[in-house]
């Protein structure tokens, strides 16, 4: 049985660096199996944050958005791939995030993180993961890191080096760590509805 995962990154720069992380996690979750899909917050286009989803009569949500929150919907898990921004959260996928609430609810997230730098985006997992727990997601222990991105993937996604070597050898315990809880969550949610 394949689980369908989402891969959500949120930079807006123009030489964007961890859509390569991206690329990677996209290109090991087909590998393992996984109805798999990159959702990029800048291709999407949200505008900063003014109305929640929830916040538009039923019906009357701009197109992106309503897309967005049936595929947040149907999705079994998350991966978040987070930059750090002086020692804080991307705002573009802060932005994203945020438009959505209830969808979240009930439903894995991991965290993988990258920077310019050897501490690898660790900074802006770290207050990740109080922000997915907040929004009803349960956060896997699990992370994966890339940094200096520069020398872990190539531009097309590839490990390279000894950071590229130590990513891929992570990844298998990532993704089991999160399917573990995507097939615990599931299984729950059908055989007892959450309470809200």
């Amino acid at each position: 049985m394949s689980y369908r995962i989402l891969v959500l990154y949120g930079s807006y720069r123009s030489n964007r660096m961890g859509i390569r992380l991206a690329d990677f996690l996209v290109g090991q979750w087909r590998q393992h199996g996984e109805d798999v899909e990159l959702i990029d917050a800048k291709a999407v286009g949200l505008p900063m944050l003014d109305r929640m989803y929830k916040e538009y009569p039923r019906g009357q949500a701009p197109d992106a958005l309503e897309r967005l929150a049936g595929k947040i919907r149907d999705a079994d898990g998350f991966v978040f791939v987070t930059g750090e921004y002086n020692w804080g959260v991307q705002p573009g996928l802060k932005n994203l995030t945020d438009h959505f609430l209830e969808e979240w609810f009930w439903r894995p997230a991991a965290i993988a993180s990258y920077s310019a730098g050897r501490f690898a985006g660790a900074r802006a997992a770290t207050a990740w993961h109080g922000t997915l727990s907040e929004m009803g997601m349960v956060v896997t222990s699990s992370t994966i890191s890339a940094g200096p991105i520069a020398a872990t993937l190539s531009a097309d996604g590839e490990p390279i080096g000894e950071g590229g070597k130590a990513l891929a050898h992570a990844f298998p315990r990532f993704a089991d760590d999160l399917l573990w809880w995507v097939e615990a969550a599931k299984t729950q949610r059908q055989r007892k509805p959450p309470p809200y």
